[in-house]
């Protein structure tokens, strides 16, 4: 069987290449996502400034049990810096803290941001003195001598470092050099230890081994000591992720966006190919009837069709295996220029994306060959040269099975996405346009058939005797007519419900940030943080009417009593569930955003308490403690004092301003939400809290225009991300339509040549060929719009409140203008390339 399949290689190259071109394809796209996949799994970066610590010791980033990371960066107790030093073969262990500072010259103007850190740490770089003294001394900084030479600061100067909210004054002492950021400022430990955003922890624990000591029993044992406690103890390229921890908190964003589009790729994968090789499978119909009328059994037709199929895809993914790590490399390095992930992360694509890459496309290719093939091999030998003039019947109970559980499965997330909140709608109604597509898919045959009846009429009237003949092929070829609409259904509803979705949730979340947004300035602090006296000095100032602090976070909430209780240890434990949390100032809250109360009173949300939007607030009652985990993994229980309305699922936990800035990363308040008088200038007023009557330097202020054009530009810029990978897919789709529009017209030489050989002209042969076309257009441009309608109005009427999407016109007609020309273009290049043969020459060519 394999000899014959490599014969029959050579004289169907046509089919051959286009399954070739469609699994080469696929799976350079699922191996491209895989090593993106990989990446956020491994979230590693290389250390920088802790490259002389063998192991480091830092917070877990994980909530415990689950995949789910905490945002806020997870901090060491104090307390573990000595258990770490007491363990055996460690020579020292040196704690570091990161805080945000801004070097101020020149009286305060201007600023350069930086990281400040304590000097004990410049020795787990190891950075070396360049220039000045070998320590810093009380008052005395030192500096890198990359931020020097940019701040222009030299030895000896004068400077001033905004941090907390405050400036301080210092002299530098010292310029280094060493690994990392340039951007690095040390300060005396006891300045660094009294200015942390965090009190009685530090950010990472540097561990230096004895010489000799070796390091892996070491790990062990640090790991040990610090048994129980929510650490990470880590070496090798993992120590990056203390230096880093955006590499774990921004990798999942990596994690689940390759696995949706790589499982969409997959899955369109699984289609076109599928579709190819059937119509591949049937153009060979009369050599099938041939071999079983020579007496070849079921068996041996199939063999010899799954051992066609695999050969071509052992060499289509083996090929694949090469530009898809590549691709996926390239597609890490545009996420960095979105800023999706951070620059520092590794790209990391071992053995398995590509065994799971080529493994999946070389499975589907053999797949959809057993599946194509069971007809002819089936088939009795008596029956087998009527059969290849005659279209069986393509309706089994199996396909109708498949078609009805993946349109049952469309209808029931249709119906989750309408109940989701409105920034998670999209997490439903991608997976959903895939089996909306499946399903019509696998009614490819019957659906063409209604689409074709319900148009023939006004096509036949146009188009005249070239579309009657177009109808009549239509009618008598079905199935094949079915194959070739399939590809434009799939290229045009996965096009227009993919990019319409990306639009509507970016306009979604736009109108939801204007909505919420009441403050006419916001201001904002280039040192770190805004302390209370500020907030109370702007409260003050004419032509304010309200004020209040803003801390934007995020968290869980955990499950209640009554679930941990009612859990048997049986399954799966409940988990908490993420939200976000903002820390405000009740006073002018109501006045600065779109906070609505349903219940309670948010005068009442002090110290340790929560007002909970109404979707997280059912089942709990006022009064009620709210077990919850902020944003760097401090447990809680804040008691219930307020319900409040929210906005499609925008909504966010409220939680007292003071409580949330200290468990954030950087610490402090970073907004003031500030409400203008009625007919107060807010340019004037913005100029003025920022100006030289301000009682700390670094005061910046934006106007709510300048701000929500700030968050669209920012929603753009991450939507871009998510229209590349869309374009990766919807692009793959276009080539399997042209792929195989010119494999289906290529393979009717025979019958243009008989037309021609009864007079019929190139012309005729053409303008027949166009209707076709139009026809195989219009039926998956009909198709793909109702996939894309049942895709985008459910979600649609989830983030917008109502049925339309939102999105210019011109992408939808954009997508039908494509679709349109590149369905005719493939068609009628092809019909023009077969019509080249000398009628004499091509009737006697193989079939």
């Amino acid at each position: 069987m394999i000899g014959l399949a490599l014969r029959s290689l050579r004289f169907h190259k046509g089919g051959f290449i286009a399954s070739f071109i469609a699994l080469f394809f696929g799976a350079s796209i699922v191996i491209a996502c895989g090593g993106l996949l990989e990446t956020g799994v491994r979230g590693l970066a290389a250390p920088q400034r802790y490259g002389a610590a063998p192991i480091v010791v830092t917070g877990d980033q994980h909530y415990p049990g689950s995949n789910k990371v905490f945002q806020e960066r997870v901090g060491l107790d104090a307390a573990d810096v000595a258990k770490v030093g007491a363990v055996p073969g460690v020579k020292a262990a040196v704690p570091d803290l990161s805080l945000p500072v801004t070097l101020f010259r020149d009286g305060g103007k201007g600023g350069v941001q930086a990281t400040g850190h304590g000097w004990a740490s410049a020795s787990l770089g190891p950075y070396r003195v360049a220039e000045g003294a070998p320590s810093v001394a009380p008052g005395h900084i030192a500096l890198d001598s990359r931020l020097a030479a940019k701040a222009g600061a030299h030895v000896g100067d004068r400077v001033t470092l905004g941090m907390r909210g405050a400036a301080r004054p210092y002299e530098v002492a010292s310029l280094v050099n060493g690994p990392g950021e340039s951007a690095t400022v040390f300060l005396p430990d006891a300045d660094a230890t009294r200015s942390a955003p965090q009190t009685g922890e530090v950010d990472a624990i540097g561990v230096i081994t004895e010489p000799g000591a070796d390091n892996e029993q070491v790990r062990a044992a640090v790991a040990e000591a610090l048994k129980g406690a929510q650490v990470s103890v880590l070496s090798g390229d993992k120590r990056g992720r203390a230096e880093f921890p955006e590499v774990v908190t921004h990798g999942k964003n990596l994690v689940s966006m390759s696995a949706v589009f790589g499982g969409m790729a997959a899955m369109v994968t699984v289609f076109v190919v599928a579709s190819t090789l059937g119509l591949s499978i049937q153009q060979r119909q009369r050599q099938m009837a041939l071999l079983r009328a020579i007496g070849s059994t079921p068996g041996q037709v199939r063999r010899m069709i799954l051992a066609e199929t695999f050969i071509v895809g052992v060499f289509a993914t083996a090929l694949a295996c090469v530009p898809g790590p590549r691709l996926g490399e390239w597609l890490l390095g545009r996420f960095v220029d979105a800023g999706v992930v951070p620059d520092v992360m590794m790209y990391r694509a071992g053995w398995v994306p590509l065994i799971a890459g080529a493994g999946a496309a070389l499975v589907t290719a053999v797949g959809a060959a057993w599946i194509a093939a069971r007809g002819a091999a089936r088939t009795r030998p008596t029956e087998a040269l009527a059969e290849a003039a005659v279209q069986r019947r393509w309706l089994n109970w199996i396909r109708a099975l498949a078609a009805l559980l993946c349109l049952a499965g469309g209808v029931v997330l249709a119906l989750v996405t309408m109940r989701m909140d409105g920034a998670k709608a999209g997490s439903t109604a991608t997976p959903a346009a895939m089996l909306w597509a499946i399903g019509f898919g696998l009614l490819g045959p019957g659906l063409t058939k209604v689409v074709t009846a319900v148009i023939q009429w006004p096509l036949r009237a146009v188009t005249g005797f070239a579309g009657h003949l177009a109808l009549l092929n239509a009618k008598a070829r079905a199935i094949r007519m079915a194959g070739a609409v399939m590809p434009v259904m799939l290229a045009t509803g996965m096009a227009t419900a993919l990019i319409y979705l990306q639009t509507t949730q970016s306009v979604g979340a736009e109108e939801a940030f204007k909505d919420n947004l009441r403050a006419d300035v916001v201001l904002t602090s280039a040192t770190g943080g805004i302390s209370p006296s500020v907030m109370e000095w702007v409260d003050k100032q004419p032509g304010v009417t309200a004020t209040a602090a803003y801390v934007p976070s995020s968290g869980f909430l955990e499950p209640s009593k009554a679930e941990m209780a009612d859990y048997d240890g049986k399954g799966r434990a409940p988990k908490g569930t993420p939200v976000e949390i903002n820390g405000i100032s009740p006073k002018g809250i109501e006045r600065t955003t779109a906070v609505r109360v349903v219940s309670g009173s948010l005068a009442d949300l002090k110290a340790d308490t929560v007002a909970l939007p109404e979707s997280s607030a059912k089942g709990h009652k006022l009064g009620e403690r709210i077990p919850m985990r902020l944003g760097d993994g401090t447990g809680v229980e804040p008691e219930l004092v307020a319900t409040v309305g929210e906005q499609r699922g925008y909504g966010a936990v409220l939680m007292p301003a003071q409580l949330i800035s200290e468990h954030t990363t950087k610490g402090g308040v970073p907004q003031i939400l500030v409400a203008a008088a009625p007919g107060t200038d807010t340019a004037a007023l913005a100029a003025r809290l920022t100006g030289p009557g301000a009682p700390v330097p670094g005061l910046r202020a934006a106007e709510r225009a300048s701000l929500i054009s700030s968050q669209v530009k920012q929603n753009d810029t991450q939507t871009w991300v998510a229209y590349l990978l869309v374009a990766m897919v919807i692009g793959y789709a276009v080539i399997a339509l042209v792929n195989t529009l010119v494999m289906a017209t290529a393979e009717r030489r025979r019958e243009f040549t008989l037309q021609r050989l009864v007079g019929a002209t190139r012309a005729q042969v053409m303008r027949m060929m166009t209707v076709e076309a139009l026809l195989i257009a219009f039926t998956g441009i009909a198709l793909g719009m109702l996939i894309a309608v049942a895709t985008l109005v459910p979600l649609s009427s989830a983030v917008l409140d109502r049925a339309m999407p939102a999105g210019p016109p011109s992408i939808l007609i954009t997508v039908i203008a494509s679709a349109l020309v590149l369905t005719l273009g493939a068609t009628l290049l092809a019909t023009r390339i077969a019509l080249r043969t000398r009628p004499s020459a091509a009737i006697g060519s193989r079939d």
